[in-house]
């Protein structure tokens, strides 16, 4: 009596979707034979030809490590591209050497695919390490100015070679998928919504980050320079990839977010050329009026023999008690430890030149009247006085 098993115990066999290599392996070797045995003088001339060209191409890369080792800045441009070209790697090297005679070696068609295949990886692959090097070079090119120097830009070199690196290499394996024929419209949609979800999370982490970097890269402002903004005025300490920290004059350490400190008004203080010292002078109307035509250049003698640039000096307005002229003077940079005795000197000078001179800076005065319950003017000062007055 025989007994049947039953499918679930014993399943048929699947047939493999790979292809079965071992039953190729003969047609590959005799067709590698017949091709050795029909282009072998192409094939020696091929593998001469791929030699040199191996040889110059590690003879390019020794070049590129030899400018790196040579004493320049590291935003050199000479050093970025020996760095640059130091990063070639052997299997591009190689298949590169292939690929120029593949064509002229009359290789087999199986043979030719795998080399194209080869090519096309180590091209892609050698293309993204290019690019990242040379892209970080150009940005160390721009952050090689001394007052980059500081833990702020070390922080920012290293997250800028992370984002550059994912940049980078994401392309690349995109690239290279699309080349050997997968489909990557899925995957680059994908990404997309991937960076558009990460993006709306953490948005305001960003903002703050690449206001950081447009603060290293754009340079408004560096550590130690004295700025006012808003409100609040201070001295730089530090510039973080999420806050400023900025020493107020009168001590305090405020902390303020990088995208909220760019959305405001900065002047730099410690950009400023020079100094501008404003001085409003106001003499009395009884001067004289040849007195008074000598005033401007009067005060620009005072400002020239106390060592400071007279800007402007002259006549301003009619004062409600005095004619007021204004002086204006630079003071070269923008040290106020220069400009405030230069301001003081100027004040002695002028009230010394002045009393030379005659010249009376008056008081502010008023005077008040009153007047009777018919209407009649009642004077602040006795009549008899008032006639004294009219008399003399």
């Amino acid at each position: 009596m025989s007994v049947s098993k039953s499918p679930l115990t014993s399943p048929a066999p699947q047939k493999s979707p790979l292809p079965d290599v071992t039953a190729q392996l003969p047609d590959l070797w005799h067709s590698t034979v017949a091709w050795f045995q029909t282009y072998w003088l192409q094939i020696i001339i091929s593998i001469g030809i791929a030699l040199l060209i191996v040889t110059a191409l590690y003879a390019l890369r020794r070049l590129g490590a030899r400018l790196c080792r040579e004493e320049r800045g590291r935003g050199d441009w000479l050093t970025i591209l020996g760095r640059v070209v130091n990063k070639t790697m052997n299997f591009f090297i190689i298949m590169v050497a292939v690929r120029a005679v593949d064509g002229y070696a009359k290789t087999p068609p199986a043979l030719d695919r795998a080399v194209a295949f080869f090519f096309t990886l180590a091209a892609v692959i050698q293309a993204a390490i290019w690019a990242r090097e040379f892209i970080l070079g150009a940005i160390e090119h721009k952050t090689s100015a001394e007052h980059f120097k500081g833990e702020a830009i070390i922080n920012a070199m290293g997250l800028i070679r992370l984002l550059v690196s994912v940049a980078v290499f994401a392309v690349a394996a995109i690239v290279l998928l699309d080349n050997i024929g997968v489909n990557v419209t899925g995957l680059v949609a994908g990404l997309g919504v991937g960076g558009i979800a990460i993006g709306l999370a953490a948005q305001g982490i960003f903002a703050d980050l690449f206001a950081a970097l447009a603060i290293i890269f754009d340079r408004p402002f560096s550590k130690g320079d004295q700025i006012s903004f808003d409100t609040s005025s201070g001295t730089i300490e530090a510039i973080g990839l999420k806050s400023t920290r900025i020493r107020a004059y009168t001590g305090e350490l405020r902390i303020i977010a990088n995208k909220v400190l760019l959305d405001k008004e900065i002047l730099n203080v410690s950009g400023r050329d020079h100094i501008r010292l404003p001085f409003t002078i106001g003499v009395a109307y009884e001067t004289p009026p040849e007195t008074l035509a000598r005033i401007p250049d009067m005060l620009k003698e005072i400002v020239e023999a106390e060592g400071g640039k007279p800007s402007r000096a002259g006549f301003e307005s009619f004062g409600a008690s005095s004619l007021d002229f204004t002086l204006l003077v630079d003071v070269p940079g923008n040290d106020w430890a220069v400009a405030h005795p230069l301001r003081d000197r100027l004040v002695v000078a002028i009230m010394t030149r002045f009393a030379k001179e005659g010249i009376s800076i008056p008081y502010p005065t008023q005077t008040t009247y009153t007047a009777a319950p018919d209407g009649t003017l009642i004077m602040p000062y006795p009549d008899k006085l008032l006639s004294e007055a009219l008399k003399g």
